[in-house]
């Protein structure tokens, strides 16, 4: 996968450099996000190495990372990307994902996740377009669950984290023949509302 722009009327996915990181520090500080016990986020003093173990992945050639950002604002929002990719199953995982706590609860995430998606289906041709969460994070299991995926699983014990504590995680999917309608939902959900 190549570094490509993604816009949408609200945010902007932009292929994740080196020069974003004073606006990856200033986002995660936002909300104190590296705090979150349950799910990993980079401290603003870790997000240097963030950026450069994402950028390593991008040139193995198993993540697509992108800095997300406000269109309105142009203030920089958080972190996403294509992960685990199996192109040659037509696979991919969206994830890696945190926003500031301001951008939290808005139609940001919506958006981004529809252009990823689209991307996905669409261009990349994927068969099915996977999520995945800590069990005990409960907003990103909403906010998964919202965009239409259906939970496929629950690895048990699957991740260990940085202070010990075994992960369990939910794993979600969109498939192909699932896209068109999760598109129009999509869309509905990012109308304007009056």
């Amino acid at each position: 996968m190549e570094p490509l722009l993604l816009e949408g009327r609200c945010v902007r996915l932009e292929p994740l450099r080196p020069d974003h990181l004073p606006g990856l520090q200033e986002a995660v500080a936002d909300g104190d996000l590296w705090k979150l016990w349950y799910t990993p986020v980079p401290s603003p003093e870790a997000m240097a190495a963030e950026i450069e173990r994402r950028l390593r992945l991008q040139a193995e050639g198993t993540w697509l990372p992108f800095t997300v950002v406000e269109v309105s604002s142009g203030r920089v929002a958080g972190l996403t990307g294509y992960l685990n990719a199996e192109l040659e199953h037509r696979r991919v995982e969206i994830g890696g994902t945190w926003y500031r706590r301001s951008a939290q609860r808005t139609p940001l995430n919506t958006e981004a996740k529809r252009l990823l998606l689209e991307h996905a289906f669409e261009a990349l041709q994927c068969v099915a377009v996977e999520f995945r969460t800590s069990f005990y994070n409960h907003a990103s299991r909403r906010a998964i669950e919202r965009l239409g995926a259906h939970q496929d699983g629950i690895l048990r014990h699957h991740r260990i984290s940085a202070d010990g504590v075994l992960r369990d995680t939910c794993v979600y999917s969109i498939l192909a023949a699932e896209w068109p309608a999760v598109k129009v939902h999509l869309g509905h959900l990012l109308q304007p509302r009056d």
